[in-house]
């Protein structure tokens, strides 16, 4: 509505202690330009407001009238910040910035994927719609069970953006998902199968579409959470994306099952030995006593049998470190470069002062030890 955006930028002016023509210079806006938006003769551009909503410190939504409803869950009073708050505000945080995005005609690219029935069990329900996502990834010549680090993956395969935070007091992670984005927010962790199997277990609640928008999964391992419908086809799904039944039967029929073949495969597939010990067991593949004693390998145990140390010690830094979603850093740099947007937002999303990041983008180098 043009009156009430006119309305919401009249009250930005009168907090701002600024008149008309100062509030427009502030923000880059042509006076004149400005002065017939304002009186409705002419219309604000994406660009003005995006410029608009930047000076006056709220969002191209708040702007046009639009408030997005906050998650409940989000609002419970807490005495202290939690991991929990920091991970839900992080989420709304990168939704607001799609919905800014793609206002401005930068959205979030759509995977589309075939069609899942959700009938049955539900253990069933997320086995099928792991099939179908695998079926997807391998169309595009990926082999998902392979990737070492899935965050990239996900991104690239079904338009999901994945954003790893380091949590004072630890967190797994939570899923969002709305008319204009799908986004995962993980810890880091220093076990990094867990991370691993944590990002695609939220990957199956967004395919099935899951608490719309938000689902919290602050520790998988929790025997309540677990029993939740939602959470037994979640864990189903990332057990057969991660340990696909056929690719674990060709291997079996290959291979006689020793500590040194079953530590490999452990390492090839980047699982753990106690999840790939119970997999098996449950497929048939190994017997009880195969079973109990596989379970009792450590991953650096694993790791040494392979002769695979090195690696195993990348991907524990790896797990460690903070993630930006780089689909939302590439939407939002575009939309500065075609000055839809100022720089101020890819600033932001990077954590870096707007200035510095301008000096970096205009090509400052540091002056070579050789030049003097």
């Amino acid at each position: 509505m043009p009156g009430e955006t006119t309305k919401r930028i009249q009250q930005l002016i009168t907090e701002s202690t600024h008149t008309q023509t100062e509030f427009a210079a502030q923000a880059g806006l042509d006076a004149s330009k400005f002065s017939k938006s304002m009186s409705g003769v002419r219309r604000f551009t994406s660009l003005d407001l995006a410029r608009i909503a930047e000076v006056g410190g709220v969002t191209v939504d708040w702007l046009l009238g639009i408030d997005r409803p906050a998650p409940a869950l989000a609002a419970r009073a807490r005495d202290a910040a939690t991991s929990e708050q920091e991970a839900i505000a992080e989420a709304e945080r990168l939704a607001q910035l799609w919905s800014d995005l793609a206002f401005l005609g930068h959205k979030q690219p759509q995977v589309a994927m075939d069609p899942v029935v959700q009938r049955g069990r539900f253990v069933d329900q997320g086995r099928r719609l792991a099939e179908v996502a695998l079926r997807h990834a391998q169309k595009l010549d990926s082999e998902p069970w392979k990737a070492r680090d899935l965050a990239p993956l996900v991104e690239d395969l079904f338009g999901i953006d994945v954003r790893i935070m380091r949590f004072a007091f630890g967190y797994e992670g939570l899923s969002w998902g709305d008319d204009t984005c799908k986004i995962m927010i993980v810890g880091t962790s220093e076990v990094p199968a867990r991370q691993r199997f944590t990002i695609a277990h939220e990957l199956g609640h967004l395919l099935a579409e899951d608490d719309q928008e938000l689902h919290l999964d602050p520790n998988l391992s929790d025997a309540e959470h677990r029993k939740a419908p939602s959470e037994i086809r979640a864990n189903a799904f990332a057990t057969e994306f991660l340990l696909p039944q056929d690719v674990l039967r060709e291997k079996a029929r290959t291979m006689p099952w020793s500590d040194q073949s079953f530590a490999e495969v452990a390492c090839d597939l980047w699982v753990s030995p106690v999840n790939l010990a119970w997999r098996l067991f449950n497929l048939k593949l190994i017997s009880n006593e195969q079973c109990t004693r596989f379970r009792g390998m450590r991953a650096i145990d694993a790791a040494m049998l392979a002769g695979r140390m090195d690696t195993h010690w990348q991907w524990i830094a790896a797990a460690g470190q903070p993630r930006i979603s780089v689909p939302l850093v590439r939407a939002t740099f575009l939309a500065y470069q075609r000055g839809d947007t100022t720089l101020r937002p890819l600033a932001n999303l990077l954590g870096l002062d707007t200035d510095f990041l301008r000096q970096a983008m205009d090509g400052a180098r540091e002056e070579s030890p050789l030049s003097s």
